[in-house]
């Protein structure tokens, strides 16, 4: 080419090039061959590159997609990254920017990488308002991906979206309805409703469609709206289009389920639904809507999640559509994924209307059959429909036990664990000798994350369905020495109550329980906790034949053939073991101070033994050990009558029996008018551990059962105290009638502290004082909430007497409303330094979850100056696998607390 006709091509100006650099942007006709289409972009390259040199031609999108996955490393891809952000932002600067849509287009890849790609909203909204549908294309999708409802940059392209609303070409108004649908906001909603309404009515069926699932969308944003939708939504339902109808089928639930009016109003449309499901069903072959031979699932499955939420307690719907449920449920073919979804949506509607009895087992059949499915996504599915519908049909259920006993064995972990979940909730009287034996059985292969909830879950369920209690003694054992130490607390606590409550087994249970201590017993400490209990109790029981009064047969069991060495031995060497826990080793050290009783000839082994830990490093032990010390030397006289056997416990589920949980007994709360001395004693060592089973509360919020209470005389009341080494004992408790009452022995971590208020008064002074008086309490304080987050909710009720007006009861309520339970549950309260605080023990430290259960604790506020009560709460627990700890601050109490 001459040089003339080079400057002539360059005079003809820019806006020749601008259409060249337009070309690929034109939206081309069928009949335009790919060839030339070619020709034109190597001819638009050629010239660009030969006459902009100014404006480089920007990277595409599959060059920028092969650079990034030729990265080698991560940090290769960040530059691969950052230095085409910084080219995108450097062509954003620019208004008349031709690459605009292919840098935008470029962005959101990068956007889908993870990388910020925020800088590239507004040039989305200068693609959207560009008058070429490639541009508007692009400019659609990334305010889908750059934009939501937060950010008010979204609010800018209203206009923009009720323009092409209006746009006569269908597509732009497809664009324009499926951004809405994503990202609507309120304001939005109210403003293109209308326009979102006027298109439902159009003839075209792919706007129809569009604008169908837009407004249900818009409906659960703003379901005020909802009716200005009804008069289109019923008249999609007559659509002969699948794509119509499936959309309105769509928007009829989102309605439905938003409102009870609304509901109503369509139950009159079952019929139609009925028979179009049933024309599905009947009808033949269709290539259009054919998916593995079953004529569009799609449309099946969204018409039965209608007419299940139609027939939910509604006995006329559910009439109308048991047929129908029935002839799906029997003629669908099940060998095919598409066939077992239609199938797993019958039964689920079955369930939730209000279906015959026959259908219900049809129903529950069909998950049998899943059971058997190769597939583990079916099995998986069919498990956990069983455990929802368990409660619909129980022998229905009850049919499959075998087949759902089989699933523990499954090599699938999540299988294994739905399996797990359905066999406690077919427990019954029953079967639980079969279905114990089976849990057990899986509870010795069952992975570490399992042991704990299937052992108490067993515990629960043995307790709950026990034929006796020897096979219940047996069964905790078992279960104890399978799971080892992933037992819960709450087990031995449970054990130790059981054994305490069944006198004619406790030979028996002393027995078996010192055959488990042999392998290795740090594997399985909470069983060496019962046992350790059982030993301090009913050591001398080892050696006496007893008969098993549970049994039929007269046939008396074999004592142990060991003697009183031998279980101090034993005591020693679990005391001896490194790898034993603190709680253990305080069990044990328990037991061998009652030993000291049971046997008495091996007292002076024992105090050698305790000795020992006399300067142990763990601060707990070595208190212990001292103050079991003075029991051999100072208090010796006491010692055999203070460690005598313990009274058989009341179980705390017996007082409640036939009661659910968060209600309360009336033998719980009501008090003994004629309380005495040694009761209000009793009332103030309960909040450090105390009680009658004398249970010790250490730092860890563990509860061990430490030692017994014994029946004791007034004359060894005082050498009770002097043992407690309390100070400022009142002078007038000589003067109280105290005959023979029950002091029990306190082996806990003494200390005058905790008896002593600030201003120098001893708070056992107040209690002491008190203790005989008829207390008249004030209930017309209104209660508060305390704190309520994530699920957790704590309310406080108020109690005030008329005679220690100065005293605050708060009564505090636990509960949980999230779907797992609270574990380990810690309530810690402090107030200033002008109020005495004193927290009771409480009920539990689990809190159930979906509200099924409470947790309730006693707060006893002493508020001597009148002042304006506070109080700072710490909470601590585990909840679903994480330890939550939360911080509170509680000044809204009502007035009527502290004046």
């Amino acid at each position: 080419m001459c040089v003339k006709h080079y400057y002539s091509i360059l005079l003809i100006g820019h806006s020749f090039i601008y259409r060249l650099i337009d070309w690929p942007h034109i939206e081309y006709t069928r009949n335009t061959s790919r060839f030339r289409q070619q020709q034109q972009m190597d001819l638009q390259s050629a010239i660009l590159s030969r006459f902009t040199s100014a404006l480089p031609t920007p990277m595409r999108l599959r060059d920028l997609i092969r650079q990034i996955r030729a990265s080698r490393t991560a940090a290769d891809e960040r530059a691969v990254v950052q230095k085409e952000c910084a080219y995108i932002r450097s062509t954003f600067r620019e208004e008349d920017n031709v690459w605009r849509c292919r840098n935008v287009a470029k962005l959101l890849y990068i956007h889908m990488l993870g990388y910020p790609a925020h800088f590239g909203q507004l040039e989305c909204l200068k693609l959207i308002a560009s008058p070429r549908y490639t541009d508007k294309r692009i400019g659609y999708l990334g305010a889908m991906l750059l934009l939501d409802e937060r950010q008010d940059v979204h609010l800018l392209i209203t206009n923009s979206l009720k323009n092409d609303l209006n746009s006569q070409t269908q597509f732009i108004v497809g664009l324009a309805l499926c951004c809405l649908g994503a990202i609507c906001s309120v304001e939005m909603s109210r403003d293109l409703a209308g326009e979102v309404e006027r298109l439902m009515k159009s003839s075209n069926t792919f706007i129809k469609k569009k604008a169908a699932l837009c407004a249900a969308k818009i409906v659960r944003k703003v379901p005020e709206l909802m009716e200005m939708f009804l008069p289109a939504a019923r008249s999609l339902i007559t659509e002969k289009n699948h794509g119509c109808l499936i959309t309105g089928i769509i928007l009829i639930t989102e309605m439905c389920e938003q409102s009870s009016e609304t509901l109503s109003y369509f139950k009159k449309m079952v019929p139609n639904l009925v028979r179009i499901l049933k024309n599905l069903i009947m009808a033949g072959y269709s290539p259009e809507h054919d998916v593995c031979g079953v004529s569009d699932p799609f449309l099946q499955i969204k018409i039965l999640r209608l007419l299940r939420l139609l027939g939910r307690n509604d006995s006329e719907s559910s009439e109308t559509m048991n047929d129908i449920l029935a002839q799906v449920a029997t003629n669908t073919e099940s060998s095919k994924n598409v066939g077992n979804a239609i199938l797993y949506e019958t039964v689920i509607s079955i369930m939730e209307i209000k279906s015959e009895g026959g259908l219900r087992v049809l129903g529950i059949n069909i998950l049998g059959r899943f059971l058997l499915n190769t597939d583990k996504n079916i099995r998986f599915v069919a498990l956990t429909t069983l455990h929802k519908t368990v409660s619909a049909d129980y022998n229905a259920v009850q049919r499959h036990r075998t087949t759902i006993v089989e699933c523990l064995k499954d090599p699938d972990i999540s299988i294994r664990k739905k399996a797990m979940e359905l066999c406690f909730a077919l427990i019954n009287s029953n079967n639980i000798k079969s279905m114990s034996k089976e849990l057990i059985h899986f509870l010795e292969k069952a992975d570490p994350d399992f042991k704990s909830i299937c052992s108490s879950n067993l515990c629960i369920s043995a307790e709950k369905y026990s034929p006796g209690h020897k096979w219940h003694i047996d069964t905790i054992i078992k279960i104890l020495t399978t799971a080892g130490n992933y037992i819960r607390d709450d087990v031995v606590g449970s054990l130790i109550e059981l054994i305490s409550v069944t006198t004619s087994l406790h030979s028996y249970a002393v027995q078996e329980l010192f055959k488990q201590l042999t392998g290795d017993l740090e594997s399985k400490q909470p069983m060496i906790q019962v046992a350790m209990w059982a030993l301090g109790e009913f050591a001398d029981l080892l050696t006496v034949p007893t008969q098993n009064l549970e049994s039929n047969d007269s046939q008396y069991i074999e004592p142990l053939d060991i003697t009183e060495d031998n279980v101090i031995d034993k005591c020693e060497q679990i005391l001896s073991f490194n790898l034993m826990t603190l709680v253990t080793k305080e069990y044990t050290l328990c037991a061998l101070i009652k030993l000291s009783a049971r046997y008495p000839n091996t007292a002076p082994r024992v105090k050698r033994i305790v000795d020992i830990f006399g300067c142990d490093h763990s601060v707990e032990l070595q208190q212990r050990a001292v103050e079991f010390a003075s029991l051999f030397t100072k208090y010796d006289h006491l010692r055999s009558s203070l460690l005598e056997r313990m009274p058989p416990m009341i179980i705390r589920t017996e007082k409640r029996n036939g009661i659910q949980n968060g209600d309360i007994n009336d033998d719980d709360t009501n008090e003994d008018n004629e309380s005495t001395i040694n009761n209000a004693l009793l009332d103030l060592l309960d909040p450090i551990g105390f009680g009658d089973a004398l249970t010790i509360t250490d730092k860890s919020n563990e509860t061990t059962t430490a030692s017994i209470s014994q029946p004791t005389t007034t004359s060894n009341v005082f050498d009770l105290l002097e043992t407690l080494d309390l100070n400022n004992v009142p002078n007038n408790i000589g003067n109280n009638s105290v005959h023979q009452t029950n002091i029990p022995l306190v082996v806990n971590n003494i200390s005058n502290d905790i008896f002593s208020t600030n201003d120098g008064n001893n708070l056992l002074d107040n209690i002491l004082n008190n203790s005989n008086s008829n207390q008249q309490l004030n209930y017309s304080i209104e209660p508060i909430v305390a704190f309520e987050k994530n699920g957790l909710r704590i309310d406080f009720s108020f109690e005030r007497t008329t005679t220690d007006p100065n005293t605050t009861i708060i009564s505090l309520l636990a509960t949980n409303a999230t779907p797992y339970p609270i574990e380990d549950f810690l309530f810690q309260a402090a107030v200033p330094k002008t109020f005495q605080l004193q927290l009771m023990p409480p009920s539990s430290n689990r809190i159930a979850e979906n509200n099924t259960g409470t947790v309730n604790q006693v707060i006893k506020v002493l508020n001597p100056n009148k002042s304006q009560l506070k109080m700072k709460l710490r909470m601590s627990y585990q909840h679903n696998g994480n330890t939550v700890t939360e911080l509170s601050d509680v000044n809204n109490f009502p007035v009527t607390t502290w004046q």
